[in-house]
């Protein structure tokens, strides 16, 4: 298949300037992001460490009110809105849009170096209903990488974006399911995870050699060991669903990838009480809604935990984060679940805490938080559930987007959302030929609480045991990623478009702006010729955000959907 790059024709001058920083790009490392300083966002949290903090403190709670708009890029054709985790490196910011284009642009003034337009089967991306957004890259070698909706995974030269190499992973056409999260880079190899939690395959987490691309190993998420083909009755490993969308981390002193796996398909099971025997998919359907560790060399598991065995209500584990501290001498691993609860693990995935982010939780009574045993579960047959509504909404009492853990408070600052859903449980037969269908087994509808109405809230939580130091509701719950800095701030992309920074310590606004569409991706802070930034993605549009203007009306019905630019501010 044909590809297509394209150079942009900068004066000289600043062509020079700016081959030259992204030359210096080639020396992203596994230790230099393991190490990463403060000018640069060199993965998706960050660095390994997944705390989605920035050390820069040139802007800062004193002079935050000189904080204004520096440059913006359109990237245009952006369906379903803006969803990228921005990436910088020496000066040259890299970020995705829809239909995994990529743009290298200089960090300073936002001025394109190059951009990548992968042509793609529009036939088929039409068919795919979480089309055609993309989350982000990764850096190392020299290259960035992006993944594709039709199976593919591309290296590109960081200087010009020349296709370095392209490796197909995924049959796309029979299995439908492609990529739209960003990779990792590490050690030589870019792991990355196919969509698939609702799509009846086995949710693939493939390695590829980053100077090569040729293909290392793959994991299966759904039945990937003896073990876990037991917990899943009647054969129905082979349409499982599975998947790990969204980007894990590096532990390099065991040498593991850790990362979040999806729900099982179908999403819905119609069981009831008698899970682990009936229904389609009887047992605890390993290791869908799990985070498992990997050896990063041969893809082996090493340990795992499944935060929600026989997970019947979509809120699987596929969040990115692993939050690695250390405390007392211990070392941890945060985890936040889509269903509203934060697991705290050791690093070999043995549970240390569980405590609630959200209030309206109903799918359980509570989890052992010694154990991680779910207590009381709420498990559905066919029918309606009307009387009391499922909590949280499908959305997830915490979405994938990033918290912010910042070393200098001691905090993890966390959006939670409240809201709760009615259910239609149906059963359903999976659909793999000629192309695999997706397999939800409900209808459903967003509904308010039994407590009241909908909102969000953003938490400054100690993250391992919980405690809250102080809150901050919205009207509706905000689907941006939160960025807390080294000068005592913390930056929330609001849904309803607004751009706030909050006081790190008390939770006081001391800024906002507004940039005139809805958050739903990334935000980072580096700094160029000593200069600090903030970069923020704004667009709305995605599957989650569809639900906004028939719930909540207002700003939301005449929002602009499909469009997005990426808006950079730095101090006046």
């Amino acid at each position: 298949m044909k590809k297509r790059w394209c150079n942009s024709g900068l004066p000289l001058v600043v062509g020079a300037t700016l081959a030259a920083s992204a030359a210096l790009a080639q020396s992203v490392d596994t230790a230099r992001i393991e190490n990463a300083g403060q000018n640069d966002w060199l993965t998706y949290h960050g660095s390994y460490k997944s705390h989605h903090y920035s050390p820069l403190a040139q802007i800062n709670a004193s002079n935050i009110g000189n904080l204004g708009v520096a440059w913006t890029h359109i990237p245009g054709r952006s369906t379903r809105g803006l969803q990228s985790m921005p990436l910088v490196a020496d000066g040259v910011l890299y970020y995705s849009g829809s239909y995994s284009r990529v743009f290298a642009l200089n960090g300073a003034t936002g001025e394109v170096i190059w951009s990548f337009f992968p042509e793609l089967d529009e036939a088929l991306i039409s068919r795919q209903t979480h089309s055609p957004y993309n989350r982000g890259v990764a850096l190392g070698e020299g290259k960035v990488f992006v993944g594709t909706m039709d199976g593919r995974l591309f290296g590109l030269d960081a200087k010009s974006g020349k296709v370095l190499w392209e490796t197909r992973l995924i049959d796309s056409q029979k299995l439908t399911v492609g990529f739209t999260g960003a990779p990792l880079y590490a050690k030589g190899s870019v792991i990355i995870g196919s969509q698939g939690g609702e799509w009846p395959g086995r949710g693939p987490i493939f390695a590829v050699d980053a100077t090569t691309g040729k293909k290392k190993w793959e994991f299966l998420t759904v039945a990937g060991t003896d073990e876990a083909i037991k917990t899943w009755g009647n054969d129905s490993w082979r349409t499982g669903g599975g998947g790990g969308w969204m980007p894990g981390t590096y532990d390099s002193e065991t040498n593991s990838v850790l990362w979040g796996t999806a729900n099982p398909a179908p999403l819905y099971d119609w069981s009831g009480a008698d899970y682990k025997t009936q229904g389609a998919r009887p047992g605890d359907n390993l290791y869908t809604s799990s985070v498992i560790a990997l050896d990063i060399d041969t893809g082996k598991l090493k340990s795992y935990h499944q935060e929600l065995p026989h997970d019947a209500w979509d809120f699987d584990s596929a969040v990115g984060e692993f939050v690695m501290l250390e405390r007392d001498g211990q070392k941890y691993v945060v985890h936040p679940n889509k269903g509203g609860f934060v697991f705290v693990y050791d690093r070999n995935l043995g549970v240390k805490n569980v405590w609630r982010l959200v209030e309206n939780i109903n799918f359980v009574k509570d989890i052992d938080p010694k154990t991680g045993a779910l207590i009381g579960r709420r498990d559905f047959p066919v029918g309606k559930v009307t009387e009391v509504p499922l909590c949280p909404f499908i959305g997830g009492g915490i979405s994938w987007n990033a918290g912010s853990y910042n070393p200098k408070t001691g905090l993890y600052y966390k959006i939670g959302q409240e809201w709760c859903m009615t259910l239609d449980i149906q059963k359903t037969t999976p659909v793999t030929a000629p192309q695999v269908q997706l397999n939800i087994g409900a209808d459903f509808k967003m509904v308010p609480p039994p407590s009241g109405e909908i909102y969000g809230h953003l938490d400054a939580r100690d993250p391992i045991t919980g405690a809250k130091k102080w809150e901050v509701r919205f009207p509706e719950p905000p689907l941006g990623s939160v960025l807390s800095t080294g000068g005592n701030l913390v930056f929330v992309p609001d849904s309803r478009g607004i751009l706030h920074a909050y006081d790190a310590e008390t939770g006081a606004e001391l800024w906002k702006h507004n940039n005139g569409t809805g958050h739903q991706g990334g935000i980072v802070s580096y700094s160029v010729g000593g200069k600090q930034y903030i970069a923020v993605a704004a667009g709305f549009g995605g599957m989650l955000a569809d639900e906004y203007a028939p719930n909540f009306g207002g700003v939301y019905k005449s929002m602009p959907r499909d469009d997005g630019a990426l808006v950079v501010f730095s101090l006046k």
